[in-house]
C-alpha cells in the first residue's frame, strides 16, 4: 500500500519542512491547518479545527492515512491548560481515524522541556538536569503537556495496533512565519533592526548559555528523522532526541551572526536586558523597515517570538543533547549549525521577510 502521510500543523516550522521531505520521497501528503495553506506542488491542504471532532471527521471523510505526524501544539496561560488542550488535539484526531484502520505509524514531535520542565518551571535556578540529556532520563515529577501528548499516542497505539515514535528537538531552526517558537527568524529580525539603526547586536541571555556548550535542531534534519523512524522497523515504539549533530558556544555563534549582518555585537554582561525587553517598542520601527524595503510582513509579532528565545538563551545551565539511540539504529544525518542559521537568513532575504542589504 502506498504511504499516505497526514501532517498535523503542516504550516509550521516542523510541519512544512516535513511536507517537503515527504513529497520529495513520493509520499501522498496531506496536512491539517486551521486556516493556512502550504504552497507546495502536490501537497493536499485540509482545513479543520483539531478541537472539534465533528469538523475533523467531516474534513477527513475521504482520507485514510498510513502515517500521522503531530507537529502542532497550542499555547495556553498555564501548564494545566496546556495539558488539557494539547492532549485533546491528539486524542480527537486519533479517535476520528481509529475506525478507518489505516494508520500504521504515529509520530510526535516534542522537545527538551521533556527534560527541563514546562514553561513556568523551565530550567529554573536550583534545577540542574544531567547533561547531555538522554532519552532514558525519567520523566520529571512536574505537570507537562509533552507527557500528556505521549500518553494519548501510547493509549491509541494499544487500541489500534499502530507503531509510534517521539522526536525531542532542541530549539528548532527553520522558516515559518507566525510560529510561536522561532529563534532563527527572531534573531534575524532583531539583527536587521540593529543594522538599520546602527546599534549593537546585544546578547540577551545568561552567562551559562553564553559560555556553555549547546546544540540546536534544523527543521530539515528533524524531517529526515521523522521519515527514517516511520520506515525503519528497528526504530518502532521509541523516543529519540534530534539535533544537528554538532555543538557550539553562543560566545562564538553570536559573533558569527553579527558578522553575517554586518553589525557590532555585545556579549554577556551582568544584569543585561532580555530580548523581549529590548524589542518591546520595535513594532513601529519594523513597520518603517518593512515599508522602506518592501517586505512582505510588517507586523513584528508575526515574525519574532522574543519571549521564547529568552527562555532558551536565558537558561542558567548549559544544555546539550545525546543522540546515541538513533545513531546506533542507523540514523546518520548531520547538519552544520552555522549553515542552519545562514541558510535560513538567506531564505528570509530571498522571500523579502528581512531586508536583503
Amino acid at each position: 500500500m502506498k504511504d499516505i502521510a497526514l501532517i498535523v500543523g503542516a504550516s509550521g516550522i516542523a510541519g512544512s519542512n516535513l511536507a517537503q521531505e515527504l513529497l520529495e520521497n513520493n509520499w501522498t501528503t496531506y496536512g491539517i491547518t486551521r486556516s493556512s495553506d502550504v504552497d507546495l506542488k502536490g501537497f493536499k491542504n485540509i482545513k479543520a479545527d483539531l478541537l472539534d471532532p465533528e469538523a475533523l471527521e467531516k474534513a477527513l471523510k475521504d482520507v485514510k492515512p498510513t502515517h500521522v505526524f503531530f507537529t502542532a501544539w497550542i499555547l495556553k496561560d498555564s501548564e494545566e491548560e496546556n495539558i488539557k488542550v494539547n492532549s485533546k488535539i491528539v486524542r480527537n484526531l486519533l479517535d476520528v481515524l481509529s475506525p478507518k484502520k489505516s494508520v500504521k505509524h504515529v509520530a510526535l514531535v516534542t522537545g527538551l522541556k521533556h527534560y527541563l520542565g514546562p514553561f513556568e518551571n523551565y530550567a529554573k535556578e536550583g534545577f540542574s538536569p544531567e547533561t547531555p540529556v538522554r532519552t532514558e532520563h525519567p520523566r520529571l515529577e512536574l505537570k507537562n503537556f509533552y507527557y500528556a501528548q505521549e500518553d494519548e499516542v501510547f493509549e491509541a497505539s494499544k487500541r489500534d495496533g499502530f507503531t509510534w515514535s517521539v522526536h525531542r528537538a532542541h530549539t528548532m531552526i527553520g522558516q515559518a512565519v507566525g510560529n510561536l517558537m522561532n529563534m532563527g527568524t527572531t534573531l534575524a529580525v532583531y539583527a536587521s533592526i540593529c543594522k538599520e539603526h546602527g546599534t549593537p547586536f546585544i546578547w540577551p541571555g545568561s552567562e551559562a548559555q553564553w559560555n556553555g556548550i549547546s546544540d540546536v535542531t534544523d527543521a530539515n534534519i528533524l524531517a529526515k528523522q521523522f521519515v527514517w523512524a516511520a520506515t525503519t522497523p528497528e526504530a518502532e515504539n521509541e523516543a529519540f532526541n534530534i539535533v544537528n549533530g554538532d555543538v557550539f558556544r553562543w560566545s562564538w555563534l553570536w559573533k558569527e551572526i553579527a558578522d553575517y549582518f554586518g553589525v557590532e555585537y555585545q556579549g554577556y554582561v551582568e544584569n543585561n536586558k532580555t530580548l523581549e525587553e529590548m524589542m518591546k517598542n520595535d513594532e513601529d520601527i519594523w513597520k518603517q523597515i518593512a515599508e522602506q524595503y518592501e517586505l512582505v510582513e510588517s507586523e513584528l509579532k508575526k515574525l519574532a517570538s522574543p519571549w521564547h528565545t529568552d527562555l532558551d538563551l536565558g537558561r542558567p545551565i548549559e544544555v546539550m543533547t545525546n543522540m546515541a539511540k538513533s545513531r546506533k539504529l542507523g540514523f546518520k544525518e548531520y547538519q552544520d549549525t552555522r549553515e542552519s542559521f545562514f541558510n535560513l537568513f538567506d531564505q528570509l532575504k530571498e522571500q523579502k521577510i528581512i531586508p536583503a542589504k
